[in-house]
């Protein structure tokens, strides 16, 4: 099998459906003549023209408002949001607009949506570029959130969600674009709530989303070294949640580490970690451990930065902790 990197394989999913469906266009600033934000869309608009490929104006309401209106009435946009910081100003679009007219409508009105954006600090670009603003979006109803981990699931999602007929966030780690791995060059889709196990283990279960799976799978060779056997299960998509992967897994391993770039509090982590000890409290040997971004704005200062978001270390060490029957400070 072939490697690609993120970013080539979400430009390889949206001009395979594009071509598949004339009425998948794409829209954001900078996607066309001006340039591609991060190189990812760079030939679109070479294959499908200005028609279908539309540079918009810096004014992130107005165009993801379009979008709301053209796929009420037949289209299927991907809206291209340059930064994840930026989706504070669209929030009544995709959050009272999109997520809501099919409920409105009694099912009459669908909005298939997707807008793509990015996640992810220590790429030194400050606290108004670096947030990790999942948790934001995945608390309304109506929208789905997906987080690809590799370019595998950066292909196979982004096609999934281009065809559903909800809106559908993407959140991609900015500083995964240039990461490869193997995709199939034959059209393959990954539903939307399937979570892959991307490593067995008894011991103790890693659940890590996006970039973190990285750090997750690091920690587990280095706790593997110390005999002990971590699962990695990266859920791919926080709505809809893949509960029965997780709990199976939670259920055999006795123990868990939620990890998740977002802010600790309130976020992702607090999420997953709730449903697990609700769904598994007696299956436990020790509490479920959240791992999340300080509740700090991101610092533009390199040092400051990288001790924000966890580390393969942090993951590692807290683990250690949770096996050997430690008490960890969840602060």
């Amino acid at each position: 099998m072939r490697e690609i990197t993120l970013s080539q394989a979400v430009n390889e999913a949206i001009a395979e459906e594009m071509r598949r469906d004339p009425t998948v266009f794409l829209m954001g600033e900078d996607v066309a003549e001006a340039g591609t934000p991060f190189k990812v869309l760079s030939g679109l608009v070479e294959e499908f023209g200005t028609d279908r490929v539309l540079d918009t104006p810096i004014s992130e309401p107005g165009f993801v408002g379009l979008a709301v209106g053209a796929a009420m009435t037949g289209a299927r946009p991907i809206v291209d949001l340059m930064f994840g910081d930026f989706i504070y100003l669209v929030m009544d679009q995709l959050c009272n607009q999109a997520a809501k007219q099919h409920y409105m409508s009694g099912g009459k009105l669908t909005v298939p949506m997707v807008l793509r954006t990015n996640m992810g600090a220590t790429r030194r670009s400050a606290a108004q570029h670096s947030q990790s603003l999942q948790a934001l979006v995945a608390h309304i109803p109506g929208l789905k959130v997906a987080m690809p981990s590799s370019a595998y699931e950066a292909k196979g999602l982004m096609k999934t969600a281009i065809r559903d007929n909800n809106p559908v966030v993407i959140f991609e780690d900015k500083l995964m674009y240039q990461d490869k791995a193997p995709v199939p060059e034959e059209e393959f889709l990954i539903p939307l709530g399937e979570a892959h196990v991307k490593r067995a283990g008894d011991d103790i279960t890693l659940i890590a989303t996006s970039s973190m799976v990285q750090v997750a799978e690091k920690a587990a060779e280095m706790l593997a070294s110390d005999g002990i056997s971590a699962e990695v299960i990266d859920p791919r998509t926080i709505v809809p949640l893949d509960e029965a992967t997780l709990l199976a897994s939670v259920k055999k391993t006795s123990r868990a580490i939620v990890i998740d770039e977002g802010h600790q509090s309130y976020g992702v982590t607090a999420e997953i970690a709730s449903r697990l000890n609700e769904r598994a409290f007696y299956h436990l040997d020790a509490p479920v451990l959240r791992m999340g971004a300080m509740d700090v704005p991101v610092p533009f200062s390199p040092a400051l930065e990288d001790i924000t978001v966890p580390t393969p270390e942090g993951v590692a060490g807290n683990a250690r902790k949770l096996c050997a029957g430690e008490m960890i400070d969840a602060a």
